[in-house]
Formats: structure tokens, sequence, C-alpha cells
């Protein structure tokens, strides 16, 4: 593993948002990360009962969070230039499969995500990475509040996009980046380092049947909790995939986040289509061999990953709380 990371994640806790906090917790708990603070946005489920389920789902893993642990702060709760739209087919009305788990005994923080963010990298300058696995307003709006952000943050790898791969929620568009295409630009034109982790790399990684049963037959209150809650979720995807499975696409972000080498990568500046009727919350490279010349930074783009790595690292992750 790599040295410890500091981590903000910025998520909209659902399902597989739920298994990255398992997954980030057994790191924890291994003394090879730690985590700072949590921001929640608008995306599969509304902002406050995100943070209420991230409460959830560490104080499952032992974490502390809340007024004396880890804070979890309510973000933006719709977007920079669109209707709000909610995710409840794929990841339940309570953001968690439809378990309706009991109330949390932390509480979010009264600070607003963008605000928590700018804080604690202003605090901890050059030692933040930020780990984004929903849609980027609360990032938009961080950069808006504070421009000199991208000076003090380390890195920042989000889950979302797709190029030569189909979109998540429109014909092209991946469902993080179409639910705040404004944000998202912002965040690939800003001058910091980026990893984009698109449904390229992700869905190559998808869990089937056989790691399903090897979860289940682990009886521990995080396997438990882990395979009640993907259940729902294999039930979204399965016609998707054709088989029994899902993909957990954000823990793949935070994997590669912690163990880049994992990774198969490409550099590209990165763009988001904003007009096009068919094609809003497009991301966009240019992959010619002899690329234009382009203002922006260069986005390093997962392109691919060790899928059996995963599997086995998420699986121990989830199976050692």
């Amino acid at each position: 593993m790599t040295r410890t990371r500091t981590i903000f994640y910025d998520c909209d806790t659902g399902i597989d948002d739920a298994m990255t906090l398992l997954y980030l917790a057994s790191r924890i708990r291994a003394g090879e990360a730690d985590l700072a603070g949590v921001g929640t946005v608008h995306g599969n489920i509304d902002p406050l009962t995100g943070a209420l389920n991230t409460l959830r789902v560490l104080e499952l893993a032992g974490i502390k969070a809340g007024e004396e642990g880890v804070p979890v702060a309510v973000g933006a709760a719709r977007p920079m230039a669109q209707d709000v739209h909610h995710a409840l087919d794929w990841h339940g009305t309570d953001g968690l499969g439809d378990t309706h788990l009991p109330e949390p005994a932390g509480r979010p923080a009264a600070e607003p995500a963008a605000a928590l963010l700018v804080r604690l990298a202003r605090a901890r300058p050059g030692e933040l990475t930020v780990l984004a696995t929903g849609p980027l307003t609360n990032l938009g709006a961080a950069l808006l509040l504070d421009p000199e952000l991208p000076s003090l943050v380390r890195e920042v790898v989000v889950m979302g996009g797709a190029f030569d791969h189909p979109g998540n929620i429109t014909t092209h568009a991946e469902a993080n980046i179409w639910h705040d295409p404004e944000a998202a630009d912002l965040v690939f034109a800003a001058d910091w380092p980026v990893v984009l982790v698109p449904l390229d790399a992700t869905h190559p990684t998808a869990v089937h049947g056989d790691w399903l049963d090897r979860l289940a037959a682990h009886d521990t209150a995080a396997a438990r909790f882990a395979v009640r809650v993907l259940s729902f979720y294999v039930d979204a995807y399965t016609p998707v995939l054709r088989q029994r499975g899902a993909v957990v696409h954000d823990a793949l972000a935070a994997m590669l986040m912690l163990e880049p080498e994992l990774g198969e990568y490409t550099q590209r500046a990165v763009r988001v289509e904003l007009r096009g009727e068919l094609t809003r919350g497009t991301t966009v490279w240019d992959a010619r061999s002899l690329p234009a010349e382009d203002t922006r930074r260069p986005v390093r783009v997962a392109v691919g990953s060790d899928v059996a790595a995963f599997h086995e690292r998420l699986l121990a992750a989830l199976t050692s709380l």
C-alpha cells in the first residue's frame, strides 16, 4: 500500500458509496488512510439523507463520526443550472436499498459541505486528497468560494464520465457528470491534479454471483449489511449485466486513489458538453493520435484496472470489519 492519504470524501451516499465507505473504513483501521471529513450532495439521494446514511455506515464500521469524530456535512441539494434528479430506482427511497435503518447516533455538521472542504484544505495545505463519487456541485461551489483551492489540494479523484463506453443515464452521459455538467466542467478546468475514473474502467469490474456468495458466507455485521443493501443493487443491475451481479463504481475510484498502480491511465484534457440536445453531460476528450493543443491541465483518466485485485481487495475490506 501507498503512504497514508488524508481524504475528504464527497459523495451521494447510496449503495456503492456505502461500500466505498466500508472499504475506506478498513483502510483507516489499518492505518493506511485518514478521513478528514465527508460532504454529501444531491445525486443518488438528497444530501441530508446521504449524510445520515454516511453516519450510519461509518458507525457500523467502528469509525467515530459526527460531533465527536469525522465531520459529515450536508452539501448542495440541487445542481447549478438544472433540475434535481435522484436515482431511487437504483438505490431505493432511502438510498440504502429500502433497508430503512435506524437513526445514526451522530448528527451532521452545521457547516455546509463546500465550506467544510475549503476550511480543511486551508488548515492542511497540500495534504488533502478529495475523493468525489457523486455529482460535483460541492467541488464547484468550493472553487467559487475560494479560487486558491486548487493550490491547497494534493489531488482530486473523481468517479465519473464515459468516453469509449456508453453512458448510464443517457446514451452518452454518465450519471455523476450529467447530474451537474456545469460543476463538473469547473472541476476539470481548475488547475489541480485530477484523476478521473469513468465507466470505461468501472464497468469491467462488475462483481458477479461467485463474489456475492463469498461475501454472504461471512457473518459479521458489516458483511451482513453489505449483502443486505447489495441485494437491491443486484436486482437493479442484473438486467443490464444479463447475469446476477452489480458494478461497485465508487469503490474502484477509492482503491485507485490508494493504490494507483492497479490502474491503467491516459492523459487528456477533459471537457463537458453543456449544450447538446442529446449529449449534455457527456465527457469529451481529444483521443486523436495528435490531439489539438489545449489550455486545460490534462486529466489522468483511468482506462482499465487489475480487476482480480479489485475484487479480492474489496472483498477482504468488507469482511475485515
